[in-house]
């Protein structure tokens, strides 16, 4: 194409060159003369020959004793006039005559613009394959953004630097099985899953796992984002599906991977109320027809991940296209331990970090997460100048993930200290009072970039799957906590802070209502529809309410209950240690940052704490 393109560049120049010398050599400007003027020189004897049209007179001088240049003129003829008198002249002259056509004829003017049109073309080609090239050739003819992962460089992926995810690992290693030795399974007559579906939350790895796989099967991995396939164009998609399983196809045995599937997968039946445009279902549709097509022994699998499954089109997730999904979840503590362990490597760790800690700090955080912690470890004890990563430095970075950054230019007035002080107090004396409560770690006044001013960090002792309703409650208890203590020490007179504590409570009294039945009015009955993905933020959740306005208005009422009942015992809890909670504060207010050993010794000894 780009041979081509030179020779095409190189014929127009020569066309357009062409044209300026027909310009210059024959419509060279003439000099306009009068009629009466142009007359008087034909008598005179000047001109060689005389060509006359229906609008002009144009004269041709004789050459020169050189003979080399020959100069002509021009004149408008008046409407009207004969020229039977003046054509008897010149034949006594005896001067030449011809009729002439018109300097505007029409094949001058096709001339005109024809040459201009041929420019533009060139131009406009140059664009276009300037704007191909830039979008890696694939504008118009169709290709792909596919790269392709040499395994057999020495740093491939395998399933050892994979850790958290054991189960998931165990299911993908009948895949590695079946590229290495696929005659094992043709002879019994078995064929492979055509598709794996990788599905989890954000960050958990589904990636590295696919990577992993076609590591260890030492074969060529293709990896590509769903959202490549899409352009402004309909049916450069279409076309880029195809040309990446012709590809997949030369390379067999190997791997495809499609990260992000629902860019392209969404269901058919949601597009069509949205008004998605028909790009993404011809893409759609070209790869169900591509997974369908391509045979199972040539050992190209399809490996994608997603972090909403429920939205993927049912054709797509049916049998024979995708016909395993692979739920790649959070790590538990030990699978933390062991990703730490993996992202440790590298690291120049002091004896006295201890994995298992990190590990048990760190709930709920996936692979990423833990990841960017020793990274930030890492880099705070580079900041220091110090030989080594402590522990002190990963305590640091998992407060930063966590929490942010400390704001220590933030300087709060004596007033607005002490009352997030008695704030923060009151959540950690709930926390410790409450028998369901999780342990409390640290509490602390410093401020944090989240929009925090101070917080009360809680670690939980073990891993927990389901909560039970007396867990739910003393957990709404203790995000009371904060506000009951201004309550109690400012006598009614509160405050923004506890804006986020309120919201938590409001709403997490509100699913023991209509998700958990966990309500004696209401029933054990759910009410409202959510539609949210189970991987995703809860934050990003909408429901569809499918319960009357009566119920809503009983909702409301039980609601309100249970954060007003809960508000009452968490003042009586505060208010029959109120002294601690005044001894707590000046402390906090004194030192900042309070450890669980230090709450400890300024508990009274025959304080009850439930949660020890």
């Amino acid at each position: 194409m780009r041979k081509r393109f030179k020779w095409l560049a190189l014929a127009a120049l020569i066309l357009i060159a062409g044209f300026c010398f027909y310009r210059l050599q024959f419509h060279q400007p003439l000099r306009e003369l009068t009629h009466s003027e142009f007359l008087a020189e034909a008598r005179s004897g000047r001109w060689a020959e005389v060509h006359i049209s229906e609008t002009e007179l144009v004269g041709l001088a004789r050459p020169e004793k050189s003979g080399v240049a020959v100069r002509a003129v021009f004149a408008r003829r008046l409407p009207g006039v004969e020229l039977s008198g003046f054509l008897k002249e010149l034949e006594t002259l005896k001067i030449p005559v011809a009729a002439a056509k018109d300097s505007s004829a029409a094949w001058t003017a096709a001339l005109g613009w024809f040459f201009p049109l041929v420019l533009l073309l060139m131009i406009a080609s140059l664009v276009v394959w300037r704007t191909r090239h830039s979008t890696g050739g694939l504008l118009l003819s169709g290709s792909d953004h596919g790269k392709i992962y040499d395994q057999s460089s020495a740093a491939k992926v395998t399933f050892d630097d994979v850790a958290g995810v054991d189960e998931s690992k165990a299911e993908l290693v009948e895949i590695v099985d079946f590229l290495k030795n696929p005659q094992k399974y043709q002879q019994l007559g078995g064929r492979i899953p055509k598709g794996v579906l990788l599905v989890g939350p954000p960050g958990t790895g589904k990636t590295l796992l696919a990577k992993a796989v076609a590591g260890e099967a030492d074969v060529s991995f293709f990896s590509i984002s769903a959202s490549e396939f899409i352009e402004m164009f309909v049916g450069v998609g279409a076309a880029r599906v195809r040309h990446l399983f012709e590809r997949a196809k030369r390379k067999a045995p190997c791997i495809v991977f499609i990260d992000e599937l629902d860019a392209i997968g969404k269901s058919r039946s949601d597009r069509r109320h949205s008004g998605s445009h028909d790009e993404r279902e011809q893409t759609l549709n070209q790869l169900l027809v591509e997974m369908d097509g391509f045979d199972p022994t040539k050992g190209i699998i399809v490996i994608a991940a997603t972090n909403t499954p429920e939205v993927l089109d049912p054709a797509l997730v049916r049998t024979g296209r995708f016909d395993r999904q692979v739920l790649i979840d959070r790590p538990d503590l030990r699978g933390r331990e062991a990703v730490l362990r993996i992202h440790s490597r590298h690291v120049r760790l002091s004896s006295d970090v201890e994995l298992h800690t990190i590990a048990a700090r760190t709930p709920g955080m996936v692979g990423a997460d833990l990841a960017n912690i020793m990274n930030e470890a890492a880099l705070l004890a580079a900041r220091r100048a110090a030989a080594q990563v402590e522990m002190r430095d990963v305590e640091e970075a998992i407060d930063r993930v966590m929490l942010g950054l400390e704001k220590k230019t933030r300087v709060m007035d004596e007033q607005e200290k002490e009352r997030v002080a008695y704030h923060e107090t009151g959540h950690a004396l709930v926390a410790l009072s409450m028998r369901h409560a999780d342990p409390v770690h640290r509490v602390s006044i410093i401020p944090r970039s989240i929009g925090a001013l101070g917080h009360v960090l809680q670690l939980p002792t073990q891993e927990k799957f389901l909560l039970t309703q007396p867990e739910l409650e003393d957990r709404l208890a203790v995000m009371l906590g904060g506000r009951v203590a201004e309550d109690i020490i400012y006598e009614g007179v509160v405050s923004t802070g506890a804006n986020n504590d309120l919201e938590r409570a409001s709403e997490l009294a509100r699913q023991m209502v209509t998700h958990y039945g966990m309500s004696a009015v209401l029933g054990p009955m759910t009410y409202g529809k959510a539609q949210t993905s189970q991987f995703l933020s809860p934050s990003l959740r909408a429901e569809d309410r499918n319960y009357s306005e009566q119920t809503a208005e009983t909702i409301d009422a039980e609601v309100r209950r249970i954060v007003d009942e809960t508000y009452e015992r968490v003042r009586g809890v505060l208010l029959q240690r109120r002294e601690e909670l005044g001894r707590i504060a000046a402390e906090l207010m004194r030192k900042e940052t309070l450890s669980r050993e230090e709450l400890w010794v300024l508990l009274s000894p025959s304080s009850e704490i439930l949660s020890a």
